[in-house]
């Protein structure tokens, strides 16, 4: 977070749950967070691709949404499209810019025993719910 109250905001206001990553080698799991919020019952939101990548483009996904699957595999995973954040809310800024989003949602993903064949079948439903988004031409 860049500074303690946008940090203070993040966490108590909008409820976000910092991953630290690397948390594995200090001996912490960079997840428990995310699964403590699963065990209260709570919907969370993850952005696969961990950092923001470049606006409207698809990023390869880091493997951590597969790991909390791992450990709770009655959660299901409902796939996300989200076309018009990067206009909408810039990377490294403050301010919401007033654009629309287009959301798909797509059909729940259960764990299906392994890490790399979730992952593969996240990236696959991505893939499938961005093809049907339709943007207009002069964007």
């Amino acid at each position: 977070m860049r500074t303690s109250a946008m940090a203070w905001f993040a966490t108590k206001i909008i409820g976000i749950i910092a991953i630290v990553r690397g948390g594995h080698a200090k001996g912490h799991n960079p997840l428990e967070g995310c699964i403590e919020a699963l065990d209260r019952g709570e919907i969370l939101i993850l952005f696969p691709e961990g950092s923001r990548g470049e606006p409207e483009k698809l990023s390869q996904f880091k493997k951590g949404v597969a790991h909390l699957v791992k450990d709770r595999p009655q959660t299901p995973v409902h796939p996300l499209f989200i076309y018009g954040l990067g206009r909408a809310l810039p990377k490294d800024s403050f301010w919401l810019v007033p654009f629309n989003c287009d959301i798909v949602v797509g059909e729940a993903l259960m764990w299906n025993g392994g890490v790399d064949a979730f992952m593969d079948a996240l990236q696959e439903r991505m893939k499938a719910l961005a093809s049907t988004v339709h943007v207009a031409p002069w964007e």
